[in-house]
């Protein structure tokens, strides 16, 4: 468009009062720049919002997206830019997320307005006032929950989208979710099949309205519609279906609802019947579900909300957030069994508000799977994939590029902290703080999501799940081609985790032309904390989880490791014990509470029993049990050896009478942590108080040895003390144990950081008292925040590690080499 052409423009805005030029300056005082912005600027408003700051400050111009962001070619006096160029940056739109800016002086040319031009594609430039950009390339926005405004609308009976399930602008609704390519353009969203009315159109066209250019703008004369099936498939009669599916959740029934990235599974949350039947069909017997509401003040009937869990809750994100339990509430008790949290979130998409508007104070929503795998998203699917659990499904007909989840947070230890990263952050940045290569980060073969790094950031994937199943293997494969198709990277490298049987592994090992960097786990977790944390230099690493394959083969997870990106070194770790069954101890914690017992005292001692009384474990296990779990130990028949902090506190949740038979990946260890709050509640503390006996790694050697603490354990057991002191006991002695680790390594090395990742950093007790004991010793203590401590985070630290190396970095710690194939020895450079 020329400097003439008046054909796209736009009436220009009022001019502002304080930080104003001249009305009609003369050009001799006219400047202009050209300024580009990078980052989420597509699909948030930002447009609309340069329009009216324009208008305020008499900037004169236009604005238009690119193949790279935002640019804006901007005249005006030179003290309105200066407050142009300010704004831009401190009023931005809240969805709006700047990675870069910079401008260039250019020549006026003469505009007499300020327009919205089209797209165009993006021409380099360097701007003086800050670094060359390098490669362009549009960010995706995550999904946003529905604004105030949207909310309003949708309940206002004369607003012509009245009760309207897929009201939206450019303030809220999907993104991630319909994006098919780039540039954010409706006909690169799966809204291309939904042709505007005229209404819709004029305020898609209007840049004063805040549906300009919203994408999934529409409203029921020509947007997606909802619609009714039955168990068998079969479409139900249904003039209003969302009142017609309220019915049915009071009736007791299961619905299986299609949403933003993919389906839930609801039931009435005060209906124990129903809960019991979701839970039986579900096949999931005792794991948490997650539950929804439509405010704070129906979440603080149930659920303890300090202000910074409120501001969560709140947030456009809206996550699942982890909250108390408060002692009398009107939800089944099924819902989270054995743990003393609920799983709270607030509606964010409009079908949400409607159903909670039939008169329900909370609703179940659970994942709409079958047991781990990926989320079902799709309406044929989900009528196969959840024919045998729903007994209706709420369908719509808007398409789902990129199924995901909901996301998980806590606040503890002083911040608001990921346990799931997924929906409304993915697939927003991490900040890295230096320039890394194209690498590819295929995660783990539990709460598997994948990485992307170019420059500056690294791309998380949504959360994809464990990858047991032919579905989530199809699904890794789709996120991953996604990504690289949306934000037009090509992986210089690929990284997945040393274990040789992984899907993961597998998959990168399969890529054709790039490198293949294998890192060890608990590795992976170490550096996926520095890099979140922007640090490079060598730190003392804490890697607590329930398992990671080690460099010698055995089962790592209780790690104390000296780390920086490239190379770490195994400075100590928890003794290794038998786990019995391999992969059945996990199932079964008693078996390794038997393990423990085993390594703590001799075998007869084990069997004839404590001072000549039965340990009261022998009463839960199967008969017989304790010679069979004996003999294989002593065999080393399917007992792969273990360092793993997980298994150790299943062990103790087990001795301690708190559970034997886990339902879910870490039940034991969660409801040990349950019980231990409890006692701290009660007047007991994380950091202050008695422990049980233990003892540091002997010199020269880089065992921490465990019967100690067993024997502490068995003897409050034999002593009849409840489980709640021996819970808070138990994880005082660990957060002792661990900061007399560190100081001893410190003295040694000299090291004063301390990072700690890995899954069992899950637990807040643990956390909040590490970090508190840590910090009383004068440690700079790393934590995770935008990425989960679990496996959820490992693809980060694996493409951070593999860039390390594929740039030739050199560590400054010694000792092992983390990064190499299984196979192969060196810097595990494998095509």
């Amino acid at each position: 468009m020329t400097a003439g052409d008046s054909s796209e423009r736009t009436r220009p805005g009022k001019t502002g009062p304080a930080e104003t030029g001249p009305e009609n300056a003369r050009p001799e005082n006219i400047s202009a720049r050209e300024i580009r912005i990078r980052g989420i600027v597509q699909g948030v408003g930002f447009r609309p919002f340069i329009h009216r700051l324009a208008g305020l400050l008499d900037i004169r111009g236009e604005v238009c997206n690119t193949s790279a962001g935002v640019r804006i070619h901007a005249e005006g006096a030179s003290d309105c830019l200066d407050a142009f160029f300010r704004r831009l940056v401190s009023e931005k739109p809240v969805p709006a997320h700047i990675l870069h800016i910079g401008w260039e002086a250019v020549a006026a040319a003469g505009y007499s307005g300020f327009s919205i031009a089209s797209s165009r594609p993006e021409a380099s430039f360097h701007a003086p006032h800050a670094p060359a950009p390098g490669p362009v390339h549009i960010l995706v926005s995550p999904d946003m929950a529905v604004c105030d405004e949207c909310l309003r609308e949708l309940f206002e009976p004369g607003d012509r989208r009245y009760r309207y399930p897929f009201i939206n602008c450019t303030r809220c609704g999907p993104r991630y979710t319909i994006i098919d390519s780039v540039p954010y353009d409706r006909p690169a969203t799966t809204m291309r099949h939904f042709s505007m009315c005229g209404p819709c159109r004029a305020e898609y066209d209007d840049p004063f309205n805040r549906r300009f250019h919203a994408q999934p703008n529409a409203c029921p004369a020509c947007g997606p519609g909802l619609f009714l099936r039955d168990a068998a498939g079969r479409r139900m009669d249904a003039e209003d279906p969302v009142r017609e599916c309220g019915r049915m959740l009071a009736d007791g029934l299961v619905i299986a609802i299609r949403g933003i990235g993919g389906f839930h599974l609801a039931v009435d949350a005060r209906n124990t019947r129903a809960v019991r039947r979701l839970r039986e069909k579900k096949r999931r017997p005792e794991k948490p579900f997650a539950l929804m509401a439509a405010d704070v003040e129906r979440v603080r009937e149930c659920a303890v909300v300090p202000e910074a869990a409120q501001a969560l809750l709140n947030g456009p994100a809206r996550p699942i957030v982890l909250l108390e339990k408060k002692a009398l509430s009107a939800l089944s008790p099924d819902i989270t069994p054995g743990s003393h949290r609920f799983g709270f979130m607030l509606a964010y998409a409009p079908i949400h508000y409607l159903l909670l508007d039939c008169g329900f104070p909370a609703l179940v929503m659970t994942s709409g799977n079958i047991s781990d795998e990926p989320i079902v998203s799709g309406n044929e699917e989900a009528l196969s994939r959840l024919s045998g659990i729903a007994d209706a499904f709420l369908l719509h007909d808007r398409e789902i590029v990129c199924r995901t989840d909901d996301s998980i947070a806590i606040h503890a230890a002083g911040a608001a902290r990921l346990v799931r990263r997924s929906r409304g952050w993915a697939p927003a940045p991490v900040f890295l703080g230096r320039e890394f290569p194209q690498v590819l980060g295929c995660g783990g073969d539990l709460k598997n999501s994948v990485c992307l790094t170019r420059g500056k950031y690294a791309f998380l994937s949504q959360h994809i799940g464990d990858m047991g199943s032919p579905l989530a293997g199809e699904v890794f494969e789709q996120s991953v081609l996604h990504m690289k198709r949306l934000l037009d990277i090509r992986p210089e490298a690929a990284a997945c985790d040393m274990h040789p049987d992984f899907a993961t592994t597998r998959y990168a090992q399969s890529l054709d032309g790039i490198p293949v960097v294998s890192v060890q786990h608990h590795h992976a977790h170490i550096v996926s904390c520095m890099a979140e944390n922007g640090r490079e230099k060598p730190v003392i690493g804490l890697a607590f989880d329930g398992s990671g394959y080690g460099t010698d083969g055995s089962v790592w997870g209780g790690e104390v490791l000296v780390a920086d990106h490239a190379f770490f070194e195994r400075t100590a770790h928890l003794a290794c014990v038998s786990m019995p069954g391999g992969d059945a101890a996990v199932r079964e914690p008693w078996r390794m509470a038997l393990s423990y017992l085993h390594d703590a005292w001799p075998a007869d001692v084990c069997k004839k029993g404590f001072a000549g009384v039965k340990f009261p474990l022998y009463d839960h296990i199967p008969e017989g049990a304790p010679d069979v779990i004996a003999r294989m130990i002593a065999g080393g028949v399917h007992s792969p050896p273990t360092s793993s902090m997980g298994r150790l506190f299943d062990g103790v949740a087990a001795l301690a009478g708190v559970c034997y038979r886990a339902g879910y990946e870490g039940q034991a260890a969660a409801e040990l942590e349950a019980a231990a709050s409890a006692e701290a509640a009660a007047g007991g503390f994380r950091t202050a108080g008695e422990t049980y006996p233990y003892e540091l790694p002997a010199a020269g050697r880089k065992k921490i040895p465990v019967a100690p603490i067993i024997r502490g354990v068995v003897e409050d057991v034999l002593a009849g003390r409840g489980q709640p002191h021996i819970a808070l006991k138990f994880h005082r002695t660990v957060i002792r144990l661990f900061a007399d680790v560190c100081r001893a390594i410190r003295a040694e090395r000299g090291l004063d950081c301390v990072a700690l990742s890995g899954g069992v950093f899950q637990n807040v007790l643990l956390l909040e008292g590490l970090v508190e004991a840590l910090e009383k010793i004068g440690f700079e203590v790393l934590t995770h925040r935008q990425v989960p401590a679990t496996d959820g985070g490992l693809c980060l630290g694996q493409a951070v590690a593999a860039a390390a190396v594929i740039s030739g970095g050199t560590g400054s710690v010694g000792g092992d080499v983390s990064v190499k194939p299984p196979e192969k020895e060196g810097l595990g450079l494998g095509v």
